[in-house]
């Protein structure tokens, strides 16, 4: 851990556990990345199913707490640049679940395959 963090001089007294270094906090990191890593799996595996492209409803809830517990693996780590990669992400994902609870529908299809429709001849 590198003591000479941005963040540590505001954050120690009020979170002193953030800068603790022990195994949990790679425990977290990694629950974190297979969280938001598992969502694309999930995706592509219900859109295999419905023959189509789909976003279900799962996939931002896992975007949702992977990105979270992200964040807190990023403020443990005390760096600038990952923090602002993944700061924002909570937010936009918690927003998504917003709209998905409004939402009438619970995933949503993103390309589905036109109907097939046969012709007849009209007997004139």
């Amino acid at each position: 851990m590198n003591d000479a963090g941005f963040l540590k001089p505001l954050l120690d007294g009020v979170l002193p556990w953030l800068y603790v270094s022990s195994w949990w906090w790679s425990g977290i990191g990694f629950a974190g990345n297979i969280l938001f890593g598992s969502r694309f799996i999930f995706q592509w595996l219900e859109s295999e199913r419905k023959n189509c492209l789909v976003v279900p409803a799962h996939f931002w809830h896992l975007s949702f707490w992977g990105s979270v517990l992200n964040l807190i693996y990023a403020l443990h780590l005390d760096s600038a640049p990952l923090l602002l990669g993944v700061s924002a992400l909570p937010f936009i994902y918690g927003r998504n679940l917003v709209l998905l609870r409004r939402s009438p529908t619970q995933s949503t299809v993103v390309n589905a395959p036109e109907p097939k429709t046969t012709l007849t001849p009209v007997q004139a």
